[in-house]
């Protein structure tokens, strides 16, 4: 396994995280910008959850969100190929 390129320290609801990974540091700081957008929107309708529970509605809301994308990916990709495949019919 190879070194990691970034080492970036980012704020999410009032917590310092080290994140290590290799994307680009503004990549790293924009996706924690995110993620802390999303706890405090859970926050601002659920504030008596403590910080557990509103990081794990976060990842749960966020979770939602990417499958729903991906099914609709997975889609456009299914009618791209039936186009592809009635072009080659021509």
């Amino acid at each position: 396994m190879g070194e990691f390129k970034n080492r970036i320290t980012v704020n999410i609801y009032d917590q310092f995280y080290t994140i290590l990974g290799e994307d680009e540091p503004s990549h790293i700081r924009h996706v924690a910008s995110l993620v802390d957008e999303r706890i405090r929107e859970i926050a601002k309708y659920n504030a008596g959850l403590d910080t557990s529970r509103k990081a794990v509605l976060a990842a749960v809301n966020v979770m939602d969100d990417y499958v729903k994308l991906k099914e609709e990916h997975d889609l456009l990709l299914q009618k791209l190929s039936r186009l592809e495949g009635n072009n080659d019919n021509d």
